[in-house]
């Protein structure tokens, strides 16, 4: 068994490419119904190379949903720059997350169904995620001069539950997907134009 292993295994580094054809599976799904076996043998190896890198299907899916979280940030991130910045550049980031959100509904739903001590941290447990980093970060230009780090978190907090209650209701259906719904919902301070 372990020579027809190397035989079919082709890939550099076996944990990047499980986890990328985990984020595939997701793509196709409605949830996380994806098992260690399946990845395996999508990825051609056996499922005891897979347990090398996972040691259970918990294992698997906690790294699929760091890594959502830091597919999550770079759109964000992307989005403030194209915004340019400040007050702009935080709306954009609520729409982003609510476009990833519509764009990955499993992941979407993996990585916010785990607490953060749930996720997989890769040895980096003191570590906070570039996505919730962003978020304190750039709460700071909506809060009025002055503002003390609590009232920023509060306008953190605020935002954060803005944006996923509206993706989450737009996920289930309760509201119809409307592209100039969300630029209008998510706008900076006092834009309410429909």
């Amino acid at each position: 068994m372990q020579k027809a292993e190397k035989l079919n295994y082709h890939h550099g580094d076996l944990r990047a490419a499980l986890l990328q054809e985990g984020l595939r599976l997701l793509e196709e799904r409605q949830g996380d119904d994806i098992g260690l076996r399946e990845v395996a043998r999508a990825v051609g190896v056996s499922a005891t190379a897979v347990y090398r890198h996972f040691p259970d299907k918990a294992a698997l899916l906690r790294a699929l949903a760091t890594q959502g979280l830091d597919q999550l940030a770079r759109a964000q991130q992307i989005a403030f720059d194209k915004a340019g910045g400040e007050k702009a550049g935080f709306a954009a980031t609520g729409r982003a997350y609510v476009r990833f959100a519509l764009d990955n509904p499993a992941l979407f739903r993996l990585v916010f169904s785990s607490s953060p001590e749930q996720r997989d941290d890769n040895g980096t447990k003191d570590k906070v995620p570039e996505a919730f980093r962003m978020l304190q970060e750039n709460a700071a230009f909506m809060a009025p001069p002055g503002s003390s780090s609590d009232e920023i978190q509060v306008v953190a907090l605020r935002a954060w539950a803005q944006v996923h209650g509206l993706a989450v209701l737009l996920l289930d259906g309760q509201i119809p997907r409307d592209e100039r719904l969300i630029e209008v919902l998510i706008a900076p301070a006092g834009d309410c134009r429909l």
